[in-house]
């Protein structure tokens, strides 16, 4: 099935959204990779102002490249998402509805996407420089002295994906 959904309709569609699943998402989804995941974990630990509200947010595991000329972002295609395993159930059990990125996830992560009804969404690796055409902005919002990894606001306009797992359990990764 096919979905054409924006980011702040995830929470409502999430229990309706199978693996293998295509949605066509757009919106406001939000870049961390493993430094700001590990900062905006630190903040936690402190009580300290996050970047971005956790509540139904859609976190994208990029680290964009620089906009050339004219364009809102440069090559922003997905990284591997195990390296944010350990930060993820935490996240999710915040209010975290999505993460976006590519392969699998740990059993931790799976259990919480399932405890919390949230979803895991794959991206095409290898064609950033085609899924930047999907991105209409790009703002840094925090932590810029990471360079491509601080965290930016971003828009998305019909970014293509597939469920790779939903909140039932079923995973594309596991036959």
């Amino acid at each position: 099935m096919e979905y054409v959904l924006n980011a702040n309709e995830l929470r409502e569609y999430a229990p309706k959204l199978k693996a293998g699943d295509r949605v066509i998402l757009s919106g406001t989804v939000y870049t961390s990779r493993d430094a700001a995941h590990k900062r905006i974990c630190e903040s936690l630990d402190n009580n300290e102002p996050l970047p971005y509200d956790l509540k139904d947010a859609v976190i994208y595991y990029a680290g964009p490249t620089p906009a050339p000329e004219g364009l809102a972002i440069g090559s922003c295609g997905p990284t591997t998402s195990s390296r944010m395993d350990v930060f993820a159930p935490r996240l999710l059990d915040l209010g975290v509805v999505a993460m976006v990125g590519k392969g699998e996830r740990s059993k931790d992560v799976c259990d919480a996407i399932v405890r919390n009804k949230a979803v895991y969404l794959c991206a095409i690796g290898g064609a950033g420089a085609l899924a930047s055409k999907c991105i209409t902005s790009c703002d840094v919002i925090a932590y810029e002295d990471l360079g491509c990894e601080s965290v930016k606001k971003l828009t998305f306009d019909k970014f293509p994906l597939t469920v790779a797992i939903d909140c039932s359990g079923s995973n594309i990764f596991v036959r």
